[in-house]
């Protein structure tokens, strides 16, 4: 399915993400969002994926190829490979949000980890007072208290900057799609991990 965004359409989704009217900023205000990475900036091979917290194909890569990938590929030096959330619903926006409460990439993975497990029982709890408390509660599984979960989630300066990054990266990417990967400038489709391997390594000429 294919989705696009217009400035009002963010505005809107930040709006009923935190339950709070949000107004246009000057960039200028805004936060700088930081890529989220792991490996070696070094590395010959640059992997991006594109993923959204609520989609039931990013979780099943998560669980069933990214430990692999992260094995073989990028604790060895071989892939740079950097995270980008996709913002198709608020509480896909929430989740991220959550997982930038801990100011540190090795912990972001670890909450987006437990976030993507979880998947079924925060993001389809049916309402959205459902999905802030399931939210939360991955936060505390995480050691982060409600209090500082709660004010991450309501950081509306936050917000707009960060899908403000995710449309100007989903734009010049061409993403359509969850999970989406951009492997050295090239966007590929999901895959298993044999065929990411197959494909690493013909990069690598291995």
């Amino acid at each position: 399915m294919t989705h696009t965004f217009t400035r009002r359409a963010a505005l809107a989704l930040i709006s009923a993400a935190t339950g709070t009217a949000v107004f246009a900023q000057d960039s200028a205000e805004a936060p700088v969002i930081q890529d989220i990475s792991m490996g070696d900036p070094n590395a010959p091979i640059k992997m991006v994926e594109y993923a959204s917290y609520t989609c039931p194909h990013c979780a099943n890569f998560h669980a069933d190829v990214f430990p692999e990938l992260k094995a073989n590929f990028i604790d060895t030096g071989k892939v740079y490979f950097t995270f980008r959330p996709v913002y198709f619903d608020g509480p896909g926006l929430w989740a991220d949000m959550l997982a930038r409460c801990t100011g540190d990439s090795e912990k972001y993975f670890g909450l987006a980890g437990i976030l993507f497990e979880r998947q079924a029982e925060w993001s389809r709890a049916g309402s959205q007072a459902g999905v802030a408390a399931g939210i939360v509660s991955v936060g505390n599984q995480a050691g982060i208290n409600e209090e500082t979960v709660l004010a991450c989630l309501q950081d509306n300066d936050m917000a707009q900057a960060l899908v403000a990054d995710f449309q100007a990266n989903a734009e010049r990417d061409n993403v359509q799609a969850t999970p989406s990967f951009v492997i050295d400038g090239e966007m590929t489709d999901n895959m298993s991990y044999a065929s990411f391997a197959q494909l690493l390594n013909e990069k690598l000429g291995e």
